[in-house]
């Protein structure tokens, strides 16, 4: 017998969660943000809009179905099984972020700010999370593939990501390198910049975007 499917609940800590965690108390909190010209009432109104999505997203998972939750933090130790269907509720980073440790698994992105994220890759609002679990799981659902980004260091280290990897030193040192097809003999070519950045379709419209936009500006 099969195991019945498994939603796993993808989420971040809120900037509220983060400011508490940092500083203490709520009034703490909203003093250190008032000495920066801001307002806790707005990252408290988002914290709960996050938290209501939460709520709803986990209460739309069918009966039948298993379900889990993790947070951003603890995914390099989280073990997605096939069957998963994962649910990531937060940011387009947040999905970009997750990818890195699936393998086929189906992604539903759940836009918990639609007007504030861009929502390339959380295009869905969480009332619909119910109708796109299901979809997830039928034969005739449809999924859009996405291109990944590897890249395998000399000591056979391996990276994954969704969007892009950046290839340079940390800092603002000139990195020194060669450029050419892989496999062939050829000793490619000489290059020397602050770095490297390899990215993929979906990574277009981030970090590349923003990189094209402001070189274009300085043209």
């Amino acid at each position: 017998m099969s195991l019945a499917p498994r939603a796993v609940i993808v989420h971040r800590r809120t900037e509220y969660e983060e400011l508490l965690a940092r500083h203490g108390t709520h009034g703490q909190a909203a003093f250190f943000l008032s000495s920066r010209g801001r307002s806790i009432d707005e990252v408290a109104r988002r914290h709960e809009d996050t938290r209501q999505a939460l709520r709803e997203v986990a209460a739309a998972v069918p009966l039948t179905w298993r379900s889990s939750r993790v947070e951003r933090a603890d995914l390099d130790r989280f073990l997605f099984a096939p069957e998963d269907v994962v649910v990531v509720v937060g940011q387009d980073g947040l999905v970009a972020n997750t990818a890195k440790y699936l393998s086929g698994q189906a992604v539903v992105g759940i836009d918990t700010a639609p007007g504030r994220n861009p929502g390339v890759l959380v295009r869905h609002r969480h009332a619909d999370t119910a109708a796109l679990l299901r979809a997830a799981t039928a034969s005739a659902g449809k999924a859009e593939e996405l291109t990944m980004v590897e890249a395998v260091a000399d000591d056979t280290q391996r990276l994954l990501a969704l969007n892009e990897i950046y290839l340079g030193p940390p800092g603002h040192q000139t990195a020194r390198y060669r450029l050419g097809p892989d496999g062939e003999s050829a000793p490619g070519e000489a290059q020397a910049s602050s770095g490297v950045l390899v990215g993929t379709g979906t990574g277009a419209t981030g970090w590349l975007r923003s990189l094209w936009l402001e070189r274009g500006s300085a043209l």
